[in-house]
């Protein structure tokens, strides 16, 4: 099947000539998170199926956006990872989750959250200047998904994975929209029993200032 575009000689519509298929955007999510071997990128996207991520893999590693490399023995696996150019979609990315998040709603019964979705929503919201000067750490639960996020006199890192040294722990779930959209205090999320805490609970109003939709 030939590709198809938009036949228009304009920088936008070639942009979504490359990444506006169905599933595209979110597999360069993912691999912002990190370099991603095939049933990797299958578990962080359970619905896609296997013929389609094979097909987007193909046609974005023609597009130069991702790469395809095999890992020194004895692992030998092959892995995808973002070229130079994927990754100046980096800041397209969050500016889109931000604004996709605005109008998002409610979650659907069978809606699923991923520890790479959450490590993507933590940059893309991240406040620089509210954070100039902080150091404190976050474990951030939200069902199975699991991430960790560490300001470091306001330098930004956040990684998939548990930080058993975080200040504080948030164990959480579609409440940590609102609390981040300012639809909720952390007084109220505390209250209500959305939020479940280990650790120093005053880092929850932290949390919210410093990670705002």
């Amino acid at each position: 099947m030939a590709k198809r575009n938009y036949g228009q000689f304009c920088g936008l519509a070639h942009a979504a000539d490359l990444v506006g298929e169905r599933w595209a955007l979110l597999i360069i999510r993912d691999l912002l998170v990190s370099a991603k071997r095939f049933t990797d990128l299958r578990r962080g996207l359970p619905r896609i199926p296997t013929n389609v991520l094979s097909a987007r893999l193909k046609q974005l590693e023609a597009d130069g956006v991702i790469e395809r490399r095999v890992l020194p023995r004895p692992e030998g696996s092959v892995v995808y990872s973002l070229t130079d150019y994927g990754h100046d979609l980096e800041p397209i990315v969050h500016a889109l989750g931000r604004w996709g998040a605005r109008s998002m709603g409610e979650p659907k019964p069978d809606d699923i959250v991923t520890p790479d979705s959450l490590v993507i929503a933590m940059r893309s919201t991240f406040q620089p200047d509210v954070a100039a000067a902080l150091t404190a750490s976050w474990e951030l639960r939200a069902g199975p998904a699991v991430i960790h996020v560490k300001i470091d006199e306001g330098k930004l890192t956040t990684d998939v994975g548990e930080l058993p040294d975080a200040d504080l722990t948030i164990e959480t779930g579609p409440a940590i929209k609102a609390l981040m959209a300012g639809e909720l205090t952390a007084e109220q999320a505390i209250e209500a029993g959305h939020v479940r805490l280990e650790g120093n609970p005053a880092l929850l109003t932290t949390f919210a200032e410093v990670f705002r939709i």
